[in-house]
């Protein structure tokens, strides 16, 4: 059985109860990461927020040893149907060179917080 390894959110970060990232074997699982500033607040405007998101999962991958190449599924959920031209724009620019990951996209209603406009989780392999 392959060991569990969580990890937490960094010190000072007010989280809900959850793991940022929890790995499994060669897999690493990362929670929906928003788009909160090192301060804890939100920007507004859907660019700012996306920017936020990807820097929020740089870290967390850092933290566990791998980067955007090691993605293998992502999945984006936004608030607004009309963010999606803007946010594949801002996605190959951080997500690329091609090949990308598999991905989702979903407009939902609404995100934990009423001023979210923008949450990705994902998943990366860690072996070779």
């Amino acid at each position: 059985m392959a060991p569990i390894k969580h990890f937490a959110p960094p010190a000072g970060i007010k989280a809900p109860p959850l793991s940022f990232a929890t790995r499994v074997g060669d897999l690493l699982f990362v929670s929906g990461i928003p788009g909160f500033d090192d301060n804890g607040a939100l920007p507004e405007g859907f660019e700012a927020q996306f920017g936020f998101v990807v820097r929020n999962i740089q870290r967390v991958l850092k933290e566990a040893g791998a980067d955007f190449t090691r993605l293998v599924k992502v999945n984006v959920l936004l608030t607004r149907a009309s963010d999606v031209a803007t946010m594949n724009t801002l996605y190959s620019e951080a997500f690329g060179p091609p090949p990308y990951p598999a991905r989702t996209t979903c407009v939902v209603q609404a995100l934990p917080n009423p001023a979210m406009l923008i949450e990705i989780e994902c998943v990366a392999s860690l072996g070779n």
